[in-house]
């Protein structure tokens, strides 16, 4: 059973403690007082948008719809697209697409359930396996990558608000070419748009995670209805004989369609990996257990199965439709002979790709920079320290290369996945999925996740050496096998984390020190 010193659904302040102790920051989406801070909180490790929430609010289609604008987007289309075209049967790709996004639907529950026990982000809960101080780990890494998919995903949106803009004032050609009027490798058509959207991201963050509930639970539906609007336009120009789901010739078959399908599973994995290792920022305000898993369920196997099918569908039918393959949505909504259907569209798919980014790479930096120096840096600081960094690192320079985007999906799966056993092996296989929340905002040395200075030194080898080790075949492409094994490095990374940590917890007495058997109160039972 789990235990944990949390409230469940909702529950009063209990004796001792003070809502807003010392601490005047607004919490994420709450008014001040929403966080649970107790007295005897180190205010060095808290404040109220990293505090147990008092009221979990979200139900089963809140996360289906948060997962709806994980999907749902320019990135998310082109991706799956891009596995029929692998040269896979659709029944293989099929196979592949359910069993990678099984594989994503079983991992993200593992991580949903200690934050939605506990109502903290992940950044927190990393606490009782990297030590109190250790945490800052993995917060600071998968906020940096978090920073850089922010900057990337910010820029592929104002590509595609670009393509409306010039389609509907064919004048402001010029303003788009780099060598005319451009700056640090961006055209000035291009700054503009990349400047409204980012201004526009930072405006819904602002607000809160409440806006935010409401503006994702529009942006997932809101792509469905146009993606199949599209799919009936191009289907009454086309005809049902035009649809086919294989978008290139099947060149796999039997046995050497299997490695194949297997980098498909990996590419999967790979693509929600980052969403997946925080998901405890999302799952901390479920109402219930329960209530994530369904969503989880809706959102991820049947809602990216149906949408990968409709993506291929509409792919397919651009062939006899435009005379090419058209793998981009909103360059295919760019070719309808309507100004109203192109600005609909294109703006619809610009508002998702502002969904994912907000869900992806706005909300884990913003609770992974708080978590660094809670009374200095609020959910908010934490939030425009990210966006600002998104264009320091001009991401347009770094997606206009292949290389380095080929490397940076492979890097981040290295570094992820260490991240993501660590957690999963403490949490279920070393404490017995026991968390006591008051120890995690304590730096007292009796504290349970103090271990070593702060440090749990079983957590920061097992993260180290399975980087490394993942991220060998990543630099060494040329060695023998090692262009396939890059393919695999989240696995990689996650399996040599969970495996390291289980042989190290026992010679750093990992249980014996955070007191994994002493019992706690009755009320600590979830």
């Amino acid at each position: 059973m789990s235990e944990t010193t949390v409230p469940r659904h909702e529950r009063p302040l209990p004796p001792g403690s003070v809502a807003g102790h010392d601490d005047l920051l607004e919490a994420a989406g709450t008014p001040i007082g929403g966080g649970l801070i107790k007295a005897d909180y180190d205010p060095r490790l808290t404040n109220e948008d990293l505090a147990p929430l008092r009221k979990q609010s979200w139900g089963s289609y809140n996360i289906f719809a948060f997962w709806m604008s994980d999907v749902h987007s320019v990135g998310g289309y082109v991706t799956a697209g891009s596995l029929f075209a692998l040269g896979l049967s659709s029944w293989q790709v099929l196979v592949a697409l359910v069993v990678g996004i099984g594989i994503v639907y079983g991992f993200c529950n593992l991580v949903a359930k200690p934050s939605q026990a506990t109502g903290v982000p992940y950044p927190v809960i990393c606490r009782a396996s990297f030590g109190v101080l250790g945490a800052n780990i993995p917060a600071i890494i998968r906020g940096l990558i978090a920073v850089a998919w922010y900057g990337i995903q910010t820029y592929l949106a104002s590509a595609a608000l670009d393509i409306v803009v010039l389609k509907l004032f064919p004048a402001l050609l010029p303003y788009a070419d780099v060598d005319l009027y451009g700056f640090a490798g961006l055209s000035l058509l291009g700054w503009c748009s990349f400047a409204l959207l980012w201004v526009l991201q930072a405006a819904v963050f602002w607000t809160g995670m409440e806006t935010i509930r409401r503006f994702i639970d529009f942006c997932g539906p809101a792509v469905y209805v146009v993606m199949f609007v599209l799919a009936g336009y191009l289907l009454v120009k086309a005809g049902w004989g035009a649809v086919d789901l294989n978008l290139g010739e099947v060149t796999h078959t039997g046995f050497d369609a299997v490695p194949v399908m297997l980098g498909a599973i990996a590419l999967v994995v790979s693509y929600f990996s980052g969403p997946m290792l925080n998901f405890g920022d999302f799952s901390r305000y479920g109402r219930s257990f329960a209530a994530v898993k369904r969503g989880n369920l809706l959102g991820l196997p049947l809602n990216f199965l149906v949408f990968s099918i409709l993506v291929v569908v509409t792919a397919s039918l651009t062939v006899p439709v435009f005379g090419e393959l058209i793998t981009d949505p909103v360059a295919t909504v760019a070719r309808i002979d309507s100004t109203f259907a192109i600005v609909l569209g294109a703006l619809t798919f610009t508002i998702a790709t502002i969904g994912i980014n907000i869900v992806a790479n706005f909300i884990s930096p913003a609770f992974d920079f708080s978590n660094v120096s809670p009374q200095r840096i609020s959910w908010r600081a934490g939030g425009m320290i990210a966006a600002v960094g998104s264009v320091l690192i001009t991401p347009w320079n770094l997606y206009n290369n292949p290389e380095v985007i080929h490397y940076t999906l492979e890097t981040l799966g290295a570094f992820i996945g260490p991240l993501f056993g660590v957690l999963i092996a403490d949490h279920y296989l070393v404490r017995k999925q026991r968390v006591v929340v008051d120890d995690l905002f304590t730096l007292r040395p009796d504290g349970r996740y103090f271990y070593r200075r702060g440090y749990n030194p079983a957590a920061v080898i097992a993260t180290a050496v399975g980087a490394a080790v993942a991220m060998v075949p990543v630099l060494w492409r040329g060695g023998p096998g090692m262009a396939t094994a890059s393919q695999y490095s989240w696995f990689i990374g996650m399996g040599l984390g969970l495996l390291g940590y289980l042989a190290l917890a026992p010679r750093f007495r990992v249980a014996a020190s955070s007191r994994v058997d002493e019992p706690v109160e009755p009320a600590a039972e979830v």
